[in-house]
């Protein structure tokens, strides 16, 4: 039974300056730059460069990678990086790997053109999304790890400071990049967005530098239980044997998480969580994909959109993701994902009015402000839910699956939102209320499973 315990408003509040909370805000923020390189600074740069909304649209395909890291998540589980391991620890030597690829891509995409380049480019993206959906596996468990398992208040708060890590990471990342390649542009620079790719080479750096201050809990129990459950599956097979330790690794290896996740949550309540949690942020990913894109046709500037949607967003999120953690610890998840979804739909709409009313830095605002408060309230709840499910001897793995189930929602489907604006024959309005409509079948899936959830506050 998963159990989050109320506390006064003070005691809440004194869960964020544990030390382990600014190690993972440094977790979450590395695991939220890499969403702005092959985000909004990969759709501008097409966008700028004259393509198409349906060609950025299709282009957002490779974030689907994220949907389907949970494949390699058991590799990421056991196996060690050579040297790396033994010098940083398993999860950090598997981050500065990835960081590492993510950086090589920048410097590449930093000297070619979009435009007589185009596969070339995408495929540097694709990279990139599979090194930073490969990093968010370990980064998850490291993070995870960080708490102890009965520590479910600190897991709720945790879940904040990983939100808000991320969208630090996010949303500073985007002001860097949008910020700089104006600069850039306006000094007279032709290339100014593979100059600018450059400048957040330099901020990969920084975010390795600051990962050597995370400490990387040992953990003998977790190798042992694998071992454990290796031995069990090869006297199973009758021998004892090379070929009988190689099938039973792997598919200890590979089964060993799934099994432990539906054996825990009974099968019904697994599969009610998993649809769930496909459905819940779709709306949301698709008013994201093609957010960036709106704000330039109906004619923010890059700074415009910087300063509004990135930095003030940033404010709005990181406060009402600690007041978010707060409610999830006060409330519960349930209630706090019900609002989430609410708020989410309702604060969808505000696009429709800013997209028939034009251009009004007041709306576009009032806008920004409520969807980042949405956002926040509902990722810190989504966060908390799944980080509370994982069994500790699989801790990347089934985080992994319930984040990329989620991801595979976000990330296929909304895939298509420039191709439905065309179709649309670019009605903003009339798209953003499709998006809050998105909403409702998650909510309704809820509904149906919170009982069988068995969640209890005390």
């Amino acid at each position: 039974m998963l159990e989050i315990k109320k506390q006064t408003l003070s005691e809440t509040f004194s869960v964020y300056f544990d030390k382990r909370m600014l190690r993972i805000f440094l977790l979450g923020a590395i695991s939220g730059f890499p969403w702005v390189l092959i985000g909004s600074s990969l759709s501008l740069w097409l966008k700028e460069d004259g393509l198409s909304r349906s060609t950025i649209g299709w282009a957002g395909l490779i974030f689907a990678v994220y949907a389907f890291n949970y494949m390699w998540a058991p590799l990421i589980d056991r196996l060690q990086i050579p040297y790396l391991t033994k010098k940083i620890g398993h999860r950090r030597g598997w981050i500065v790997l990835m960081q590492l690829s993510i950086l090589i891509c920048l410097v590449i995409w930093s000297v070619i053109n979009p435009t007589e380049n185009l596969a070339l480019v995408i495929s540097v993206g694709l990279i990139i999304a599979i090194s930073s959906a490969t990093q968010d596996i370990t980064v998850d468990a490291l993070r995870i790890e960080q708490i102890g398992e009965s520590e479910s208040q600190s897991m709720a708060a945790g879940a904040a400071m990983a939100v808000v890590g991320w969208w630090s990471g996010y949303k500073l990342g985007g002001v860097i990049a949008l910020f700089t390649a104006e600069y850039f542009e306006n000094i007279g620079l032709t290339d100014y967005w593979q100059m600018t790719f450059l400048i957040l080479g330099v901020v990969v750096i920084l975010m390795n530098i600051g990962l050597m201050f995370v400490h990387e809990p040992f953990s003998l129990n977790r190798s042992q239980k694998q071992n454990e459950t290796d031995e069990l599956i090869q006297n199973k097979l009758g021998s004892q044997n090379v070929l009988t330790k190689i099938i039973a690794w792997i598919s200890g290896t590979l089964g060993g998480p799934v099994v432990s996740f539906f054996k825990k949550n009974g099968f019904s309540i697994a599969l009610g969580i998993l649809g769930f949690v496909f459905l819940f942020k779709i709306g949301e990913a698709f008013l994201g994909r093609m957010s960036v894109i709106f704000y330039k046709e109906i004619g923010f500037s890059k700074s415009d959109i910087a300063i509004y949607s990135k930095t003030l967003g940033w404010i709005t999120t990181v406060v009402f993701t600690l007041l978010g953690g707060l409610f999830v610890i006060r409330s519960g998840v349930i209630k706090a994902m019900f609002l989430a979804g609410i708020l989410m739909a309702a604060t969808n709409l505000l696009f429709s009015a800013l997209a028939w009313t034009g251009k009004s830095e007041l709306l576009f605002a009032f806008a920004v402000i409520f969807d980042d408060i949405a956002a926040a309230f509902a990722t810190v709840a989504f966060v908390a839910f799944i980080s509370l499910l994982v069994d500790r001897t699989y801790t990347a793995t089934q985080y992994a699956l319930l984040a990329s189930i989620g991801t595979a929602g976000r990330t296929t489907l909304a895939s298509s939102s420039g191709a439905l604006v065309d179709w649309l024959n670019g009605d903003w309005g009339i798209f953003f209320i499709l998006t809050a409509i998105m909403v409702i079948p998650s909510l309704i899936c809820l509904w149906m499973i919170k009982n069988k959830l068995k969640l209890s506050e005390k």
